[in-house]
């Protein structure tokens, strides 16, 4: 069986700094277009979010960890990866593409409830694993202490705004 070109201290060494290099790139935007294709398990996903400089529409490749009925994106790099402040900065809405877009809103779940949640995903998300400190079958304990250091966020879908004629 053939071995992957990358072992973990390479994959880490790609998102030195909470960035990903070059290479790191050139994965991602491939990435982004087959999880986005939707030809790929439902968890594979784009997120598609307005960088919070630039208004550049960022698309990011993504899988997610379904937990007690819901679907939620957590960020493996951390709290500064550049998707998380970006959908902050969009105070949540973002579009989500698997084979079509929708839109979405992202709500972030407290701390105290993470654990299961990171689990979950470390479970389910293998490129994940060598950028968290824990591995997948550590009791939840483990995962409650690095909890802060990892956001989560639910999917939700999005407010429907009112048009001016529904207003009136």
């Amino acid at each position: 069986m053939a071995r992957w070109p990358f072992n973990d201290d390479d994959l880490r060494a790609m998102y030195a700094g909470g960035r990903g290099d070059a290479t790191a790139r050139r994965f991602a935007r491939l990435w982004a277009r087959v999880h986005g294709s939707g030809l790929v398990p439902r968890r594979w996903v784009t997120l598609e979010v307005p960088g919070r400089r630039t208004g550049r529409l960022m698309r990011v490749p993504l899988g997610m960890a379904d937990w007690n009925g819901d679907w939620y994106l957590v960020s493996m790099l951390g709290d500064d990866c550049n998707w998380v402040r970006n959908a902050r900065a969009a105070g949540g809405l973002v579009t989500i593409r698997h084979g079509r877009a929708r839109t979405c809103h992202l709500a972030e779940v407290p701390v105290a409830e993470r654990a299961p949640i990171l689990q979950r995903y470390l479970r389910k998300v293998p490129g994940a694993r060598p950028h968290m400190p824990v591995d997948p079958g550590a009791p939840l304990a483990e995962f409650a202490a690095i909890a802060a250091r990892y956001p989560a966020f639910r999917i939700e879908a999005a407010p429907v705004r009112p048009t001016e004629e529904s207003a009136r």
